[in-house]
């Protein structure tokens, strides 16, 4: 979602990419995809990728690395090294939503929501003002649903 989602926010500032420890082999999930298309996103590229194609030395050149892993639920995060400026953003994995249809699309939904405004607010960071701890903290804390407006 949040490969999808950034393309449109910002086209042409960041090259998304998305990532998991355990990619699905079919692909990514279809009801993720039908609501992404229904609100206008381009899905045609978006496919599943494990992170480590991320964390290998011939890997993108990242400058941040925003971490959706639900810690909660046990999931661990990759190490990106030094180089990137990271930030964690603990959200549900949408695999593992259990319920109806309606309540799995309310729930796809919600979490649409919650990284579409994160994302909304990384984008518009001043990052000309900020240094490498500032752009850090400020990307925990936009992660930080308890501190991050609405």
């Amino acid at each position: 979602m949040a490969e999808a989602i950034l393309a449109k926010l910002a086209p042409g500032r960041f090259a998304a990419f998305s990532a998991g420890s355990a990619p699905a082999p079919r692909g990514p999930m279809p009801e993720v995809l039908a609501q992404l298309k229904a609100l206008g996103h381009d899905v045609s590229a978006l496919r599943s990728k494990s992170w480590d194609a991320f964390t290998a030395p011939d890997a993108p050149r990242m400058d941040f690395v925003i971490t959706l892993c639900d810690i909660l639920q046990g999931q661990q995060c990759p190490d990106f090294g030094e180089r990137p400026v990271t930030g964690a953003w603990p959200l549900p994995d949408p695999a593992k939503f259990m319920g109806s249809e309606v309540e799995r699309a309310t729930m796809i939904n919600e979490l649409y929501g919650m990284i579409r405004r994160r994302l909304e607010i990384f984008v518009n960071l001043p990052y000309a003002w900020l240094d490498r701890m500032a752009l850090r903290k400020r990307l925990d804390e936009i992660g930080d649903s308890a501190k991050a407006p609405a």
